[in-house]
């Protein structure tokens, strides 16, 4: 089977500022201390994901799965090793991420899908499903600036699950919104993974990871400690499963 995703020893590294106000940049370019830090958030990550297949990114908080989903898709660059994808790539990095905040909720779905890869006649043609699917339609003439993240959420999802895509990235997405909608947009991630596109799944949600995971990678402070499937990612991670939304 091909590979639809390939991430061959990436290593990625930001400089974090070592000063929060002008006052104190000035002190420290005065005594000549470090005006930056350098921070690894990646570091020698490798894994490949079949077309067709689903993998969860598990860890805690900063040990970094999110900057690995920004790598895949494509809006990063690593500093050291390549990531290799075949395929539209679509999904949700970030809540809000594509939308501009001056524009309306119906002038975001097209910048959202023109951004995602779709044309303005695909748009057209799928706008009825995409507004029904989020249950907007009281704010669709509504600039964005005024939704809350749920409803981010709500209008960014409709319009990336319904691309046509190979590859669709999640970053927590499930952990925003309302119960039933977070139960509409499980139905809808399983509809397309039965539909066979490739799956890169972030949470904190074990239940989630393993419904829609095989297989599971486990980071932690920025390096893999465990790859294999699902079920054992998650004893390794040991997320908690006692007290999560029940679908």
């Amino acid at each position: 089977m091909a590979q639809a995703v390939v991430v061959d020893g990436v290593t990625k590294t930001f400089k974090l500022a070592n000063h929060k106000t002008m006052k104190k940049l000035v002190v420290n370019a005065a005594k000549r201390r470090p005006l930056s830090r350098s921070f690894t958030a990646l570091e020698d990550v490798s894994f490949t994901l079949d077309q067709g297949e689903s993998i969860g990114l598990m860890g805690l908080n900063g040990s970094g799965k999110s900057t690995l989903l920004k790598l895949i898709s494509g809006v990063m660059s690593p500093d050291f090793g390549q990531v290799l994808t075949r395929g539209r790539i679509a999904g949700l990095i970030e809540v809000g991420a594509g939308f501009h905040p001056d524009l309306t909720g119906r002038e975001n779905i097209y910048l959202n899908g023109a951004i995602l890869g779709m044309s303005e006649t695909e748009i057209d043609n799928k706008f009825d499903l995409i507004l029904g699917f989020s249950e907007m339609e009281k704010f669709l003439d509504s600039e964005v600036r005024h939704y809350s993240s749920g409803q981010f959420m709500r209008l960014a999802f409709a319009v990336a699950v319904h691309t046509d895509c190979d590859i669709f990235l999640i970053d927590e997405v499930l952990a925003v919104g309302d119960q039933p909608f977070r139960k509409k947009c499980m139905k809808r991630i399983l509809e397309l993974k039965a539909e066979g596109r490739t799956m890169v799944f972030v949470s904190h949600n074990a239940k989630q990871v393993l419904r829609i995971c095989e297989r599971g990678l486990v980071l932690d402070a920025g390096r893999v400690v465990f790859e294999g499937s699902a079920a054992d990612a998650v004893k390794t991670i040991k997320y908690d499963i006692t007290d999560e939304d029940e679908d």
